[in-house]
């Protein structure tokens, strides 16, 4: 006598929407760029003065932006107090809690004392330009330099708080083997900075700057780090290649038979490679060529702001598609929504309009954050300061 035994097992709905995404994504950029600030801001280096305008634009704007998305992914957002009623220190969401709003008040200030002596130049401007400059640089006393060091090391420090916590919050899930490794937290990081790499790449160029010197130093920075997410991902690799128990190898075995996966891998490599490969080439073509190469230096930007978003989407999305309970895959399909497509458009939207509303009323391109212009160097011959022509004047 045959018997058929039907096995059924619940569907459960994915626990976080692409709401996650644009957070990760933009307190990514936002702890990288302020590192790749902090060397004019911070330590006074005055070649690094223009990649700092452009990082601590970048840097505060998606500091305001990035728990906008995570409150949205709360679902319910007017319940964020209870991290703080409900406080447990044995759980990452909840010391982030308490890291995140000191560092977004350390940004919040440390852009100001960066912008301020620029903005009391512009006090006597016509205009609500000039209203706006006399209300926030609060007064004529000058800005202690030993203050902005102070609050930018303290900053600094609760932005590794942020790198921390944002990849434990994750990797210490252990129902996702995908998830659950010590490998996850340092992609994170290297990816955020390959991503705010090419922010900057891509600032520089819509904002009219067109600086060689930041085009060449962020394409090292792009470089470095991803050489350093090439490694991770290698060891990754072959942490659950020669495993035969553990997260990783249980990862590799649960998409082994999703031809989407290996697809998806793929492209990462492919990309992540060919990123790489231009970029090398790129800082070590003949001098000759460097400036009309360094003109293009924002598609690489936007290869690179591509990596960072889809290495999130992936390890944020499409592993929650891989079933716990049952075999197979579940389909998820971008709603167009809020929680959707809507949602990841209208973040991006945030953050352009607090770009805009930032260079409408800020003199961020006269700051001298940490340096005097006088201090930079006249450019080389073979590296003008300007994509193509010598600046004049």
């Amino acid at each position: 006598m045959n018997s058929a035994i039907e096995l059924l097992a619940p569907r459960f709905d994915i626990a976080w929407y692409p709401w996650a995404v644009q957070y990760f994504f933009m307190i990514a950029l936002s702890y990288a760029t302020l590192w790749l600030a902090a060397p004019a801001l911070v330590f006074g280096r005055p070649r690094w003065l223009p990649t700092a305008r452009l990082a601590l634009l970048a840097c505060l704007t998606t500091t305001l932006v990035a728990p906008v998305a995570l409150l949205a992914d709360l679902h319910q957002p007017l319940r964020f107090w209870h991290f703080y009623a409900y406080a447990n220190s044995h759980s990452w969401m909840s010391v982030g809690s308490l890291v995140l709003p000191l560092y977004v008040v350390g940004v919040i200030v440390l852009s100001w004392l960066a912008w301020r002596p620029a903005l009391q130049a512009h006090r006597q401007a016509p205009g609500l330009g000039g209203l706006v400059a006399r209300w926030l640089s609060l007064g004529e006393p000058p800005t202690p330099r030993a203050l902005v060091v102070l609050v930018g090391l303290g900053t600094l420090a609760l932005s590794t708080g942020i790198m921390l916590y944002t990849g434990a919050e994750v990797a210490i899930v252990k129902a996702r083997p995908l998830w659950h490794t010590v490998w996850l937290p340092p992609m994170f990081v290297a990816t955020g900075f390959i991503a705010a790499a090419g922010l900057i790449l891509v600032l520089n160029r819509l904002a009219g700057e067109r600086s060689t010197a930041v085009n060449r130093q962020m394409l090292k920075v792009m470089l470095g780090a991803c050489l350093v997410a090439g490694l991770v991902a290698g060891s990754w690799l072959l942490d659950g290649i020669n495993a035969n128990a553990g997260s990783v190898a249980a990862a590799l075995a649960s998409v082994r038979d999703s031809a989407e996966w290996r697809s998806t891998a793929l492209w990462g490599g492919l990309t992540g490679v060919v990123l790489f490969g231009a970029v090398l080439y790129l800082l070590t073509g003949p001098a000759s060529r460097r400036p009309t190469l360094y003109a293009w230096g924002w598609v690489l930007g936007l290869v690179a702001l591509h990596v960072g978003w889809m290495f999130r989407w992936v390890v944020l999305m499409d592993v929650q598609t891989v079933a716990r309970h049952s075999a197979g895959f579940h389909h998820y399909g971008i709603p167009a929504g809020s929680s959707g497509i809507l949602g990841i458009v209208g973040t991006f939207g945030l953050w352009l309009a607090a770009i805009l509303l930032i260079d409408l009323f800020v003199p961020w391109r006269q700051a001298t954050q940490g340096g005097s212009t006088a201090d930079i160097s006249p450019a080389a011959p073979d590296h003008p300061d300007v994509e193509g022509a010598l600046r004049h004047g």
